[in-house]
């Protein structure tokens, strides 16, 4: 895995840094997104969904765990997936998680509860940690991608 480490101090570099990572998107590919609550998962991942055309609300999927999004208009269909509330990765087949992401992008929030996609060659895993002892200096953004990352890391 390649790797890449980036500060994002404010809302605007998180956007900034959303729409990077939208332009080097490919059916199939995998964003899981890490960090603990409050971390900015949900905010990164409308920064992406923004990015690739979306111009409504993002709902975070923490209840509805799947919420998906076309294309047209988004460049890219896209899924975004909150694993938070899965007891067991054993539970993504009775959602059906395969038959959403068929053709499409995963975003995805605690990727750890749903077993985690980082043995896929097109997964990013983007980790998010607080700047500073308060967080109050915005976050950092460690960015590991798998071998199909080689040349479009973010």
């Amino acid at each position: 895995m390649n790797g890449t480490r980036e500060a994002l101090p404010d809302l605007a570099a998180m956007r900034r840094y959303g729409a990077r990572i939208a332009a080097r998107l490919q059916a199939g590919d995998v964003v899981a997104l890490e960090g603990g609550l409050g971390a900015g998962k949900t905010t990164l991942a409308r920064a992406i969904l923004a990015a690739l055309g979306h111009a409504g609300e993002v709902p975070s999927p923490t209840f509805t765990i799947i919420e998906t999004y076309a294309a047209p208009p988004l460049r890219l269909p896209v899924v975004h997936a909150d694993f938070y509330r899965l007891e067991d990765p054993a539970e993504l087949a009775e959602i059906g998680l395969d038959d959403y992401r068929e053709g499409a992008v995963l975003l995805a929030e605690w990727p750890d509860h749903a077993g985690g996609f980082g043995r896929e060659p097109g997964c990013l895993t983007i980790t998010l940690l607080p700047a500073g002892e308060s967080g109050e200096g915005g976050r950092i953004a460690i960015a590991r991608g798998g071998a199909d990352w080689l040349g479009r890391m973010p």
